[in-house]
Order: structure tokens, then C-alpha cells, then sequence
């Protein structure tokens, strides 16, 4: 990588199939797992804009990688990424460039955990809807393509509710566009529904093995969304008088909802910090196993400063999944090279050290 935050130029081999990153806060450890990540998902975990990814002082990077198929598979791919001065951006996958660049999602799955995903349980409806599609885009290209296509769509109609039109005015759009909006949110809906149908018990499967001792008879999840009682034309239809009034379309599949509660009361409100911790970390694991049952590669796992976020018991059946059941390539960062050798020395996991430094050493 050149250029790349805190990177003026570096390059890593990783060998192992565990690799652990140890260093200092500033040392880099998280911008090395958002260049991995960014090569995955063209674009950075930490929704920086491309211009704020290049190194202090300068316009644009680079970012390679040489990557084998899987385990044993002579098969290997290049994947690089250019920004340009001005922000002109190419992204290319054995030397092709892409004309899409969602094109690239799902072709090396990854999941990462890292500080901030607290928000993923404490946030608003539109932080757990875009951990679940960022999951489904990785498996179901049409899924993407389908999404994609309902935001643009949304997007004209939210702005034709803001144009200052009365109902009569845009009627004859408002109707075109509500069919439009109609026809591609159900497919998505239904693949939704699908997916949490299965993502949740292994949800709950997850959290028993992170929480070990704790009980899991009030913690419940429901997929919520407005089309599993009605139709989204009849929900447009209801709205359109109140859509005109708030400049905004109140209904549809863009207010769908991960609903989780504890004892019936909201779980983000009732749950100890140490429950939290638990069901943010079996979130991430039941989308990993979801993707590794969907694709020929597992996804790859980056996890960032997570031994400050669990007590040690967690932590331990944490590692233990990471050495046994997840096959995948993970990258695991932490500020303190010992921690990292005394974890995986217990668990007698093969595994890759790579320190980092200071930025004034």
C-alpha cells in the first residue's frame, strides 16, 4: 500500500492462516485491517471519504493485493485500487477494471468487528437493515442490484415529495413511481424474511457459546417490517396524503427493523454491557457462518481491538471458535504483543506475529 493513512509505503506477507497484529494506539493496526477491508468492499469500513483515506499531506493511494483461492488451491488473484489526484478512483481484479464497482462486492467475503459496532445494538432501524444487507450483497448479487435500484427510486420520489407540487400536480409520477418502488421491494422483502428466518436462531446458537453461563430464556429477535401485513402499494397508497405533508416516503422496506428486547423491554436499554458485548459478537459470527455456507471461500475475519471489549471467559470462547470452527483467513489486532502469544499459545493455534511500532520509533 502506498499512501494509505499512516502508510507512506509498506508491504506485508501474510502466511498464516491467523495473523495477529500487536502495536501501540497510532501504530496503524486499524488502518491495515481497513486496507484489507477496502480491497474486499472497494471503500473503507469507517465510511471515510476516499479523499480522507490518502495520507496526511497528500492526494490519493494505492492498494494491492495478491490473494490464493483457498487452502491448497494453486489458483491466486491480483486486486488493486487506484485514487488519483481529484479523486478519480479504478478499481481492478486480475488486472480488469471494474465498470461497477459493486460488481466486486461478495468476491471476497469479509466480516469485520471493530470498536465503534457497539451502534449496531444502541442505534437506530438503519444502522441493523445495513449490517443485514451488507451481509445479503455478499451472497445474492441480485440482491444488490435489487437494493440499489429501490434507493434510486426512492430517492426520485422523496424528491418529488419535496418539489412543492400538490397531490394532483405529481399524481400521474407519484403512481409511476410507486409501482417502480412496489415491484422491486418485494423480491427484497422476501429475501429478508428469508434470511432472518435462518440468521436468528443461529444468532441465539452464537451467543450461548460467547456468553457460556448466561441465561438466554428472555432475549428475543424478531424481524420486523411494515410489508409483512400488507403490500407496499396499499402502504403507499394509505400514506400518500401524510408522504405530502413530511416531503418523505414514510413506508417500505427502507424502515425494516431487527427488533431485540430482554424481558420484553428494549434490549439495548435493559442489557448489562457484558450482554451487549456478547450479542454484538454473536451478530457478526452467525453472518460469518451465514456467508461461509453461501460461498466456496470462507469470508475472511478481521477483528479489531476486541480483547478490550469482552472479559477474559469471553474472550477465551471467542478464540476457541476462531481456532476451531471458522476455517477462514483472521486478522486479529491488539495493543499488546503478549496478550495475543499468551491467547493463542493456550489454544496451540498456529499463527502469524506482525508488530507494529510507534509512529516516532
Amino acid at each position: 500500500m502506498i499512501q494509505f493513512r499512516n502508510y507512506t509505503q509498506a508491504t506485508y506477507r501474510f502466511d498464516k492462516r491467523i495473523v495477529a497484529i500487536a502495536g501501540p494506539n497510532g501504530s496503524g493496526k486499524t488502518n491495515l485491517l481497513d486496507a484489507i477491508y477496502y480491497l474486499c468492499f472497494t471503500r473503507s469500513y469507517f465510511n471515510r471519504p476516499d479523499s480522507k483515506n490518502a495520507q496526511h499531506g497528500m492526494e490519493g493511494f494505492r492498494l494491492e493485493s495478491n490473494i490464493q483461492d483457498g487452502a491448497g488451491s494453486p489458483h491466486q488473484s491480483d486486486i488493486s485500487c487506484v485514487v488519483r489526484p481529484g479523486g478519480k478512483k479504478e478499481f481492478l481484479f486480475d488486472q480488469v477494471p471494474y465498470e461497477r464497482f459493486s460488481e466486486h462486492i461478495g468476491r471476497i467475503p469479509a466480516i469485520m468487528i471493530a470498536p465503534d459496532d457497539a451502534i449496531l445494538i444502541t442505534g437506530g432501524s438503519e444502522e441493523r437493515r445495513k449490517f443485514a444487507d451488507q451481509v445479503l450483497s455478499q451472497t445474492d448479487y441480485d440482491y444488490l442490484c435489487l437494493l440499489i435500484q429501490y434507493n434510486k427510486i426512492l430517492q426520485q420520489r422523496n424528491a418529488l415529495l419535496k418539489s412543492g407540487q400538490t397531490i394532483t400536480q405529481m399524481e400521474g409520477v407519484l403512481q409511476v413511481l410507486d409501482q417502480q418502488l412496489s415491484h422491486v421491494a418485494t423480491p427484497i422483502f422476501e429475501k429478508r424474511k428469508a434470511f432472518f428466518a435462518g440468521f436468528i436462531p443461529e444468532v441465539i446458537t452464537q451467543y450461548q457459546a460467547i456468553a457460556g453461563h448466561e441465561t438466554l430464556e428472555a432475549l428475543q429477535l424478531d424481524f420486523q417490517s411494515q410489508l409483512l401485513t400488507s403490500t407496499l402499494a396499499e402502504l403507499l397508497h394509505n400514506s400518500q396524503q401524510r408522504d405530502v405533508m413530511l416531503q418523505r416516503t414514510t413506508k417500505g422496506i427502507h424502515r425494516d427493523d431487527l427488533n431485540i428486547t430482554l424481558d420484553n423491554q428494549p434490549f439495548k436499554t435493559l442489557a448489562s454491557q457484558g450482554q451487549r458485548k456478547s450479542l454484538l459478537f454473536a451478530l457478526k459470527l452467525a453472518a460469518y457462518y451465514y456467508i461461509a455456507r453461501q460461498k466456496s471461500n470462507p469470508p475472511v475475519l478481521l477483528l479489531d481491538d476486541v480483547f478490550e471489549k469482552l472479559d477474559q471467559q469471553r474472550m477465551l470462547n471467542l478464540l476457541s471458535q476462531v481456532s476451531t470452527r471458522i476455517k477462514g483467513q483472521v486478522f486479529i489486532t491488539d495493543t499488546h504483543s503478549e496478550r495475543l502469544k499468551a491467547a493463542f499459545d493456550q489454544l496451540a493455534e498456529p499463527y502469524q506475529l506482525i508488530e507494529l511500532q510507534a509512529p516516532d520509533e
